[in-house]
């Protein structure tokens, strides 16, 4: 029922990243953007901004309700999808496409396999 796409990482929180280099592109799940139902805002992090594995990296508003968007891994906000900043409904059109930040990463990421993930989410 969900889209899961091999190739990426997964976290518990049903965040998803996509590795290149050492910048990890990061979004959340279609199972996420199911659950919020119809996005209306989302409250970005600023460029620069350093952030752990964890913590809190921007919010994400629904007309169901607001949630937290975690880091999946440690760096600093390298880039912000502008885009959605006037249009966060493209997360419910596709949630893999529209990607919500940029992280040069500091650490070594981990996250669950498309498999793996499929298993948390009962697909």
């Amino acid at each position: 029922m969900y889209s899961v796409p091999d190739g990426l990482r997964y976290t518990k929180t049903h965040e998803w990243f996509k590795l290149d280099g050492k910048v990890a592109t990061v979004g959340i799940t279609d199972y996420a953007q199911h659950q919020l139902t119809d996005v209306v805002y989302i409250e970005m992090p600023k460029v620069g901004d350093a952030k752990k594995a964890g913590e809190v990296l921007l919010t994400v508003e629904s007309v169901k309700s607001a949630e937290e968007v975690y880091a999946p891994v440690s760096g600093t906000i390298s880039e912000i999808n502008k885009v959605l900043e006037n249009q966060p409904e493209l997360i419910n059109k596709d949630s893999y496409a529209n990607w919500l930040v940029k992280i040069k990463i500091s650490d070594t990421p981990g996250g669950m396999s498309a498999a793996e993930y499929k298993k948390l989410i009962g697909e």
